[in-house]
Order: structure tokens, then C-alpha cells, then sequence
């Protein structure tokens, strides 16, 4: 069977753009470094770009994984009840194992979305958390930042007819391709320069939300009233960073928030989402919890509640916060007026928190940090790091210092 091809709906130019950011501004990839790429099996003609400029850029040898819808679906159609609690965790040992050696690491997003949504919740989640577990060996080095590494993203015709269900095939997959491009700022002369300018004034918002020292953040709005203490320690980031392999790169395009790490025992109250959670093929949708002692004992959600409760089992961090990032209401992705049902995308529309595990670079000194003493810290560990959006034009921020006293960090949704 020939699948239809599309990929004459995505403008071959900004395509090309995408593949050449991705390698230079994304992963600023090293001389004779290796790399690993993962990607659904529709985005060939993007990987075969990206390899393209990888090797220009002096790349030593690009190996990439493809994963397909159909046979993905197959599993969960006629597999045995027995494999959903396994996973492939050779192929994740030699990931890990190249990332010892040096290897870089780049996921092309843009599977569809609501892939799972007819199959067992109850085997998507055991699946889930059985790759979760195999996967922890290669997900230490990049959680930990261990080595440069970056997501963009491919125009997946299943995902363009999620995103614009009412247009015809071929221009719902141009205009998400337009939409990638516009966010990930390949549609202009020179997206290389524009990146090296937004990362600077990422870096001037990072700059100033260190130099106050916050001891948490308080968040009102909408069903929203909810005060996270941030780690001892911790350190703001956003746009490019500084692995510790000494590479300084983009891990995601497109970025729009600077971010931190919470103290996984000091967050307080309730909060409600502002947008829908796409989540292995579920719509988790109107999200409500409470937090006690920085764990959540309440969560409700009108849609995918089950799914959600399922995740929030997933082990005893999952319950905690391993990230809270801020983004501008007037941000591009926000003001496209797209809901992706991607987190790549739609978290860089909104101020976000993550359900997890916390990034080790968010912290002072974090490459020398042990574990022990990041968790000493206030950093969470889990199996998982899921975003979702807590931030709308009617959400205030405020800083709460050491001693008690506030400072306006956000009014409506902007920077303030």
C-alpha cells in the first residue's frame, strides 16, 4: 500500500531552514560528534535534511529510529496482555551508552496526538511506564543535561487534521507547516540571528529572576490561588544553555519561557488549567488540584480524569513539581491563537508547571550537584516530566522574597 504524500503542502525553503537551526542553533553540533535522532516515520523529508547539515557540520555518524503510527496501533490491537509491561531496553542501553560516549541527541516531533485515544487506558498507561522505566538510563543524560540536545517538530498530517479539522487535508498540513515555522523563527532572512536576539532577551528575564533570589512564587486567577516554593539554589534558565559536555544549544524549538526548579515539599493550594493536556492519546482537559506539603491530594479533570489519575500513580514523584516555567500571555505561539495539542508548542503559550522529575542544570552549580544533594535541595525525581498550562491573561504572579515581601512578576499574563 503507497501512504499519500504531503510534503509537497510544507515549503521546501523554511523546511530546510528548520533542519539547519535545528543542527546549529539547536544542537550546535560539534565536530565529528555523533548523533542520535528519533523520528515518527512521516518526517523523512525532514531527518533527511537534518542529517544533511548535520554531516556539513562535520557530524561523525547520524543514526535514526523511526517509529510509525500503524504498527504502534498494532501493538495495542493485537499484542499479548503480557507485553504492555515491557519495553525495548536495549535499544535505550545503546542510547545511554552513546551518550556516555558523547553522542548528541535530537527528537523530531509529530506524532498524532490522539493516537491512543480509542485503546485501554489502562494498557497505555502500563506501557507507558514500562518505557518510562527502560528509558531512565538514556533520560538521566539528558534531564541531566549531560549532553547537547534538541526537539523541533514536522507538519504529521494526522496531527494537521487534529489542529484544523475543518480544512482539507493538504491545507490543514500547510498551514500547521506554516505555524512550525513561524514559532521556530525560520520564516525570516536570517533565523540564526534572530535566535542568537530572542536568547538574549530570554537571558535578561533569567538574569533578572536570579538576582531577586525569590524564596516562591504565588499564582492567583480563575481557580487559581496556589504559592510554589522554589528549590534551594535553584537557578533560572531559558533559550540557549550550556551543557556539560560544554556545548551551548537550544534543546527546544520553538522556546519562549525561562524556567526553574520548585521545591517538591513546599508548594501549596490549588490551580486549574488554562489549556487542554494532550497525553499519550488522551485529551486531559479542565484540570483542577489541590496541593498539600508540595504533593498533590485532590486532582480532578472533566476530561481524561482517569488517564490523569492513572499518571499521578506513576511513582511517588510523580505527585510533586519538577519544574515551573513562565511565558508572556503576548507570546507567538499564544497569539497564533493555535491550540497544537503538542507541549512542545502549546507550553510556550502559557506559564506551565511539571508534574516529575526537575532539571539538575536549574540548580547552582548543578553539574556537580549528586543526586542526594539535589534532592536535599528540594528537587523532585520521578519516572516522568509532564507540562501543563497554568498561565491566561487573567493570572498574576507575585515573588515572595526570604523575608516575606512581594515584587510584581506578572500582571494579566505579561511581565511586569
Amino acid at each position: 500500500m503507497t501512504l499519500p504524500d504531503f510534503s509537497k503542502s510544507v515549503d521546501p525553503v523554511k523546511l530546510d531552514k528548520l533542519a539547519e537551526v535545528a543542527v546549529k542553533v539547536g544542537l550546535q553540533l560539534q565536530k565529528d560528534q555523533d548523533l542520535v535522532i528519533t523520528a515518527p516515520i512521516v518526517s523523512l523529508p525532514l531527518v533527511r535534511l537534518i542529517t544533511k547539515h548535520a554531516y556539513k557540520a562535520g557530524a561523525g555518524i547520524v543514526s535514526t529510529f523511526y517509529s510509525d503510527e500503524e504498527t504502534t496501533l498494532a501493538r495495542f490491537q493485537h499484542g499479548s496482555d503480557e507485553s504492555f509491561d515491557r519495553a525495548a531496553s536495549w535499544l535505550y542501553e545503546g542510547m545511554a551508552k552513546a551518550y556516555e560516549n558523547g553522542a548528541a541527541r535530537l527528537a523530531v516531533a509529530g506524532d498524532n496526538p490522539m493516537l491512543l485515544s480509542a485503546q485501554d487506558p489502562a494498557k497505555v498507561a502500563r506501557a507507558n511506564k514500562a518505557n518510562s522505566i527502560a528509558y531512565k538510563p538514556a533520560l538521566e543524560h539528558i534531564a541531566n543535561f549531560d549532553i547537547n540536545w534538541n526537539i523541533c517538530s514536522y507538519p504529521n498530517p494526522s496531527w494537521a487534521k487534529l489542529v484544523f479539522p475543518d480544512l482539507p487535508i493538504e491545507e490543514a498540513v500547510r498551514k500547521l507547516a506554516d505555524a512550525i515555522f513561524a514559532a521556530s523563527r525560520v520564516d525570516r532572512e536570517d533565523p540564526v540571528g534572530a535566535w542568537a536576539a530572542h536568547n538574549g532577551e530570554l537571558r535578561k528575564r533569567s538574569a533578572w529572576l536570579n538576582g531577586e533570589r525569590f524564596a516562591a512564587l504565588h499564582f492567583t486567577g480563575p481557580g487559581t490561588d496556589l504559592t510554589v516554593g522554589l528549590a534551594d539554589g535553584h537557578e533560572w534558565h531559558g533559550g540557549a544553555s550550556t551543557a556539560k559536555n560544554g556545548v551551548t544549544c537550544n534543546p527546544n524549538i520553538p522556546t519562549e519561557e525561562v524556567f526553574t526548579t520548585p521545591h517538591a515539599l513546599k508548594v501549596e493550594g490549588t490551580v486549574s488549567s488554562t489549556k487542554p493536556l494532550s497525553h499519550q492519546g488522551t485529551l486531559i482537559d479542565d484540570i483542577q488540584v489541590r496541593f498539600e506539603g508540595g504533593r498533590i491530594v485532590e486532582a480532578r479533570a472533566s476530561k481524561g480524569e482517569e488517564v490523569l489519575l492513572k499518571v499521578l500513580d506513576t511513582d511517588e514523584g510523580a505527585r510533586r513539581l519538577g519544574e515551573v516555567a513562565l511565558v508572556p500571555h503576548s507570546s507567538p505561539i499564544s497569539a497564533s491563537g493555535i491550540l497544537f495539542y503538542n507541549t512542545l508548542f502549546d507550553e510556550n503559550a502559557s506559564c506551565h508547571i511539571a508534574l516529575g522529575q526537575c532539571y539538575s542544570k536549574c540548580f547552582l552549580d548543578g553539574a556537580s550537584l549528586t543526586p542526594d544533594q539535589i534532592k536535599a535541595q528540594g528537587g523532585n525525581s520521578s519516572l516522568i516530566h509532564i507540562d501543563w498550562m497554568i498561565g491566561s491573561d487573567q493570572v498574576d504572579i507575585d515573588g515572595i522574597r526570604p523575608d516575606g515581601t512581594r515584587a510584581p512578576v506578572m500582571r494579566k499574563g505579561e511581565w511586569a
